[in-house]
């Protein structure tokens, strides 16, 4: 798709813009509902203008702002108790809500043990389920941390997120409609396939998906989006795995990860970087060493890695793989608090094949 400024103009990041797009397009905000928007402090101008939005449109907006390490803080200091449990209220909190939206705001993390970082969201499953099960969406709000994380200046990275969310375009939600039409047509012969096979320089990796629905990300639950994804068998997946894109978990950057799988479950894991937080993802619970989900990446607009999952799990050419909860919609039955997607590219040497068809090859489509 092109965009609808002169080459080589750099939009400035516009949160009234990106505001309007998850209150009417992202939210679908109606009367009365009771909506969260939680982020972190740098996130503020984008938390306001959502919140004015929702305001506007007769919705009753609950915000939460993290202050720069509050998170880390919760892991490395609360006592067991704390720790291990959450308090009823809130879950009940939760409950009340009709919808959330969570804010991205990549900042530097403090090195806390991995081991508690996992303890703390496994204590909190029971929230992100209640969560789950209402309508949310997920978007990033451009710091200077991400900037610099995505090997860009801040003027550069402000319009890379623009135009990611085509924002650029004078109608964002037809855009995003456009992609969601593209996507069906994908859907269409993924839906045909039980087999799947993904080959590419240390992954050989078969997996199932008979059965299972394939969703179409098309922007409403991440902002950006352009995906198609599913909840592989949960004891199909054979062979081994190489994650080509640096993906962060709980503050960890985790490099060159590499998973065997034997029956559905991760048998041997290692990485170049960030080993100890690959394992205590893995050690969360039984289901955080399972498949929760297949993803595959269709968004051309995103070729470079940024160090950020929202984008990078989207570029075309690329799929990824997540350990730990399936999404109900796809027929998915992992339960786990984890749900981490790994990202590998197939853009140089990688395949995709269905029930023995190669239907990508070097990172693009053959159907």
């Amino acid at each position: 798709m092109q965009t609808n400024t002169p080459h080589g103009t750099l939009l400035a990041y516009d949160p009234d813009l990106h505001a309007a797009l998850l209150a009417d397009y992202c939210l679908s905000a109606a009367p009365g509902e009771r909506l969260l928007i939680a982020g972190g402090q740098e996130a503020t101008p984008l938390i306001r203008a959502v919140t004015r939005a929702l305001l506007m449109r007769g919705a009753r907006p609950v915000t939460r702002v993290d202050y720069p390490g509050q998170n880390e803080d919760l892991a490395e200091l609360a006592s067991d108790a704390v720790l291990d449990a959450i308090h009823a209220a809130d879950l009940s909190d939760m409950e009340a809500l009709d919808g959330s939206l969570r804010v991205l705001t990549p900042a530097p993390a403090r090195n806390v043990d991995a081991a508690r970082r996992a303890r703390l969201l496994a204590a909190r499953a029971p929230i992100a389920a209640a969560r789950a099960r209402r309508k949310w969406s997920l978007t990033l709000s451009p710091t200077a941390h991400a900037a610099a994380q995505a090997g860009m200046s801040e003027t550069q990275f402000a319009d890379f997120v623009m135009r990611a969310m085509f924002l650029d375009r004078p109608d964002p939600v037809a855009a995003w409609a456009e992609v969601r039409l593209m996507q069906a047509r994908l859907i269409e012969r993924l839906t045909r396939a039980d087999m799947v096979r993904i080959e590419a320089p240390g992954t050989d990796l078969t997996l199932r998906v008979g059965g299972r629905t394939w969703a179409n990300s098309d922007g409403r639950r991440n902002m950006p989006s352009g995906e198609v994804f599913t909840g592989p068998l949960e004891d199909s997946a054979e062979g081994t795995v190489t994650f080509t894109v640096p993906a962060e978990y709980q503050g960890q950057m985790v490099r060159g990860a590499r998973l065997e799988f034997r029956a559905g479950q991760v048998v041997t894991a290692s990485a170049d970087e960030g080993e100890s937080a690959l394992h205590a993802a893995l050690n969360t619970d039984p289901g955080a060493r399972r498949l929760g989900e297949l993803g595959i990446g269709t968004n051309t607009g995103i070729q470079v890695p940024t160090g950020n999952i929202l984008f990078d799990e989207k570029i075309g050419g690329t799929v990824h793989l997540a350990i730990g909860r399936s999404y109900p919609e796809t027929g998915g039955l992992n339960v786990s608090a984890v749900h981490w997607d790994l990202i590998t590219d197939l853009r140089q040497g990688g395949r995709l094949s269905l029930d023995g068809e190669v239907v990508q090859e070097d990172g693009v489509f053959l159907i």
